[in-house]
C-alpha cells in the first residue's frame, strides 16, 4: 500500500555496503518505501534471518502480501509458508513436506486471491495448490509434462483481476493461463525471439489486462495481451545509479576510477538475469528485480498520449 515495497533477499552475507543488508543476514524481507521519483527510495527495516526456527528462512522463494499487509513467504527448503504482519513481527508458520494434497515440495511463487486465499506453486510437485490463509487446503491442480495444463518445475504466478491465473513454467519455457479453478486457457512462450521464452521465472498482470513476464535467461521483461500476443519489451535501461549504489562508488576511489575508464557503460544499464516482476496499480508502474545486479529497475506505464493518425 502507498510507498510500501517488501523485497526478499537471500546471499547477500558477503556484501556489507548493501544498505539493506547491514545486520548481516542474507535471507531476510527488506521494507522500503520507493516514491514517485528517482531516488526517492528509503530503507525502512527488514525481518527474518537464515536459520530453521519459527520466523527463519533457509532458501526463501516467493512473497506475497494479502488485504490486511500481512507477508507471506515461500521456503523452498523448508517447505513451508512462513506469516509476518507489516511490522515484520512472525505470526505463524505452516506446511509439511510431501506429495499428497496439501503438502509441499520445493513452494516457490505464491499469490493472494480477492479473498485472501493463496495459490502457491509446488514447484518440485509440478503443480499449483490452493490454501486458505491459515494453511487449509482447498485445491491442486496439474502434473509433470508439457501437454496443455501440465508443468515442469513452474515458479512465478500471479492472478489478475478476473480471477485467472497465470504460472511461469519455468522449464517448459512458457507461461500458461487458468481458470480460478486449475482449467486449462492458454499459452505462450518457448524461444530466443522476439516474444519468445527461455526458462520464465515470474509474471505480472495490469488493470489493462497487459501480461508481463520476466524472461530469465533472456535477461529481459516481454509484454503480451490475455491471450498470449506479443506487445514489446524491456532490457534495461538504468543508465543512473539508484542512490544506494551511487554512494558506495562515491566512497570508493578506485570504482570511481574504474567507471571513467570503461569503454561504455551501457552494459550496466541492462537487466541480468530478473528475477520477478511486480505492477503497482495504485502507481501505474511496473517494478522488475534485477536480481544479479541487485536492484530494482521501475518503469512508468504511459496512459496520456495519442495515437498517430495514419490515413493522412
Amino acid at each position: 500500500s502507498g510507498d510500501t515495497v517488501y523485497a526478499l533477499s537471500r546471499g547477500l552475507e558477503q556484501i556489507p555496503n548493501v544498505a539493506w543488508n547491514r545486520s548481516g543476514s542474507g535471507s531476510k524481507v527488506g521494507k522500503f518505501t520507493i516514491g514517485t521519483v528517482p531516488r526517492d527510495e528509503e530503507f525502512v527495516a527488514d525481518f527474518g534471518r537464515y536459520g530453521d526456527s519459527e520466523g527463519q528462512f533457509i532458501w526463501p522463494t516467493g512473497l506475497a502480501v494479502d488485504s490486511q499487509e500481512n507477508i507471506y513467504v515461500t521456503d523452498e527448503w523448508m517447505n513451508r509458508i512462513s506469516i509476518f504482519d507489516k511490522e515484520g513481527t512472525f505470526l505463524s508458520s505452516w506446511g509439511v513436506a510431501g506429495s499428497g494434497d496439501g503438502e509441499l515440495g520445493g513452494p516457490a511463487g505464491i499469490a493472494v486471491d480477492r479473498d485472501d486465499n493463496l495459490y502457491v506453486v509446488d514447484g518440485n510437485n509440478h503443480r499449483v495448490q490452493k490454501f486458505t490463509r491459515d494453511g487449509k487446503h482447498l485445491d491442486t491442480w496439474g502434473s509433470q509434462g508439457s501437454g496443455d495444463g501440465q508443468l515442469d518445475s513452474p515458479w512465478g504466478i500471479t492472478i489478475d483481476r478476473e480471477g485467472y491465473v497465470y504460472v511461469a513454467d519455468h522449464r517448459n519455457h512458457r507461461v500458461q493461463k487458468f481458470t480460478p479453478q486449475g482449467e486449462y486457457v492458454a499459452q505462450f512462450g518457448y524461444g530466443t525471439s522476439t516474444g519468445q521464452l527461455n526458462h520464465p521465472t515470474d509474471v505480472a498482470v495490469d488493470p489493462d489486462g497487459d501480461v508481463y513476464v520476466c524472461d530469465w535467461a533472456n535477461d529481459r521483461v516481454q509484454v503480451y495481451t490475455q491471450d498470449g500476443r506479443y506487445l514489446t519489451g524491456f532490457v534495461g535501461d538504468a543508465e543512473q545509479l539508484s542512490k544506494w549504489h551511487q554512494e558506495s562508488v562515491d566512497a570508493n576511489p578506485d570504482a570511481v576510477k574504474a567507471r571513467r575508464q570503461a569503454r561504455s557503460l551501457e552494459p550496466t544499464w541492462r537487466l541480468n538475469m530478473p528475477r520477478a516482476v511486480e505492477f503497482d496499480d495504485n502507481k501505474n508502474r511496473l517494478l522488475i528485480a534485477d536480481t544479479n545486479r541487485g536492484r530494482i529497475q521501475i518503469y512508468n506505464k504511459l496512459t496520456e498520449y495519442l495515437e498517430p493518425q495514419k490515413n493522412l
